[in-house]
């Protein structure tokens, strides 16, 4: 003889208020992937695309911010070569002595000592910006910029030389001061030009990249808005339409209970029966 019981048909009631209870308490309508396993892998590659755009993003940033100090740095030489000029142009004056001169142009010469001090100590986060390192005078290398979740996603910046020797102002510093003159100081003229063209031209090409990078920055924020906020539509929880379903599934269990108190009484009253 068998004696079946009713149990099974009354777990669905509990099963079901702990999954939503689960829910209210996460705020997520997927918690696992046997809640829905199709949304749940659409919402993990969302994840992992607004994670990337947020680190893309960082990494944008922190690009603009090395740009804008090889910018700044850039305008102070910059400044520097103005003040080289003018200079120069009192040294080709016929009215200044010798001595004048030789004065003048020991200042030119301070003048670009400094400006390659700049070149070899602006730096973003020990990286020189405006020379290879603090002590080779040669090119950078061009940098590449990640700012997207793709490898093709990037942008590079110019290789840039601001010192005396990428402007062509070398001659400047080994020039002896005693024999310098006023054919000098104007020879010297065209080449300040040339040199003030140039880093003219380092500042354009990185405003550029500072450009680009900003507009890829806003794009950026905007994908990683849009993404964030489809995967929270795909696995947010309705809290009300939650909760209701638990008030109904706690009436639900709590008759199942009572149902299943009364099964017990006479399936104990059928074994005493039997017995």
């Amino acid at each position: 003889m068998q004696i079946n019981n009713n149990i099974p048909n009354y777990q669905s009631p509990y099963l079901e208020q702990n999954k939503t209870l689960e829910k209210i308490a996460t705020g997520l309508a997927i918690n696992k992937a046997s809640d829905n396993a199709s949304v749940m892998a659409i919402s993990d590659v969302l994840r992992t695309q607004a994670s990337g755009y947020t680190q893309a993003l960082s990494n944008a940033n922190s690009a603009v911010a090395s740009v804008q100090i090889a910018d700044q740095a850039m305008s102070e030489q910059s400044k520097i070569l103005d003040n080289v000029k003018e200079k120069l142009l009192q040294a080709s004056n016929g009215t200044t002595s010798d001595a004048g001169r030789e004065a003048i142009f020991k200042d030119i010469q301070g003048l670009m000592k400094n400006f390659d001090n700049i070149a070899s100590s602006t730096n973003y986060n020990g990286q020189v910006l405006l020379q290879r390192t603090q002590d080779d005078k040669s090119a950078t290398d061009s940098m590449t910029f990640q700012v997207g979740n793709n490898d093709q996603d990037a942008i590079y910046s110019p290789q840039l030389q601001s010192n005396s020797s990428g402007v062509g102002l070398n001659d400047l510093l080994n020039k002896d001061a005693s024999s310098f003159n006023a054919d000098d100081a104007r020879g010297f003229l065209s080449k300040v030009d040339d040199a003030i063209g140039t880093l003219n031209s380092f500042r354009s090409d990185m405003g550029s990249v500072q450009n680009q990078l900003e507009s890829s920055a806003i794009n950026l924020l905007s994908q990683q808005t849009q993404t964030q906020i489809a995967q929270s539509e795909l696995v947010g929880a309705n809290i009300a339409q939650e909760i209701g379903n638990f008030d109904k599934q706690n009436v639900l269990s709590q008759v199942g209970a009572y149902v299943q108190s009364q099964s017990n009484v006479t399936q104990q009253s059928v074994l005493r029966l039997l017995s």
